[in-house]
């Protein structure tokens, strides 16, 4: 790494004549050759903590003319964040920020450059999860339904989406599903999440019917269920390609990805009345908290049909 690769570090010590810039520049340099050597960041990446770096300079060369790095404590920090806070900025960019700063300082303190770290005690501000994107029953009927023909291609990509919406498995755990995981003739199948964890699924009569009919087409010796038309399993790029194909098909302006079949799966089952403890084990997530999401969609597609349907909305 040089200087023509981040220009900006050799801003840093020009700038700031008052503090002892050549040491602060010489601590990012070092901060940025681990972050690209050691840590593979891209250089997007290390030009965000760049930045930020920066800006935490000017913020010291404003308030703390004579402060050596070392002397940064955690209250320095924090009227470093507050002042942020002045500038309507957004929580995810102050989270980023703060992420930043939490890293240089513990990489100072693993060199031993510092004697503490000051940024330990930073805390996060709360996010806002946005809520995941679903479809309505009648986007999925739609899609799914827009699949025909009896080819290799057509049968199997069926019995993909039929698949994705039956059981809300992820994508992942679609890719590495094998023949032999699935009992057709019980309406089970048994998918390996993560951690490597199985868990048992049942299959609805639609998505039976669909891989029976695209197994039927299958002549090879491929132990994997989906597999493209050279007889190799598919990619999970696969399956996202797979799904844009159909969503173009069906005429749906939508951003839609494999994973709104689980968030749609999860959703309808709720608004269905499924309690959420089921949910959770169907979804194979580890915490509640982690399916609770799917209550805020159900409740915000309640109010869409209040809204709609009460004259007093």
């Amino acid at each position: 790494m040089d200087a023509h690769d981040f220009p900006n570090v050799g801003i840093l010590q020009k700038n700031y004549p008052k503090i002892n810039m050549n040491l602060f520049s010489y601590y990012i340099n070092k901060f940025i050759s681990y972050l690209k050597m050691e840590k593979n960041y891209s250089h997007h990446t290390i030009s965000n903590y760049l930045r930020d770096l920066q800006e935490f300079g000017d913020f010291l060369q404003k308030h703390y003319q004579n402060r050596d790095i070392k002397e940064v404590d955690y209250f320095t920090l924090r009227k470093f964040l507050g002042n942020l806070a002045t500038r309507n900025l957004s929580k995810r960019s102050i989270s980023r920020k703060i992420s930043t700063l939490k890293s240089f300082f513990k990489f100072l303190y693993r060199e031993r450059i510092i004697k503490s770290n000051p940024a330990t005690a930073l805390i996060y501000p709360k996010l806002e999860k946005p809520l995941p994107r679903f479809l309505t029953e009648e986007e999925v009927a739609k899609i799914l339904n827009v699949v025909e023909g009896d080819t290799f291609i057509s049968l199997r990509d069926k019995a993909i989406l039929e698949f994705l919406y039956s059981t809300g498995a992820r994508v992942s755990e679609a890719a590495s599903l094998k023949i032999e995981d699935v009992d057709l003739l019980g309406g089970i199948v048994k998918v390996k999440g993560k951690g490597k964890k199985e868990r048992l699924l049942p299959l609805g009569e639609p998505a039976i019917l669909a891989i029976r009919n695209y197994l039927k087409t299958r002549k090879d010796t491929n132990p994997y269920l989906f597999i493209n038309r050279r007889g190799t399993e598919l990619s999970e790029r696969a399956f996202r390609l797979i799904v844009d194909k159909y969503i173009r098909k069906a005429a749906l302006s939508l951003k839609v990805s494999p994973h709104t079949f689980r968030h749609s799966f999860a959703t309808h089952l709720l608004n269905r009345g499924a309690d959420l403890r089921s949910v959770q084990e169907l979804l194979g997530h580890a915490s509640i908290s982690t399916t609770q999401v799917y209550t805020h969609l159900s409740i915000e597609s309640l109010k869409k049909v209040y809204q709609r349907a009460h004259p007093r909305a």
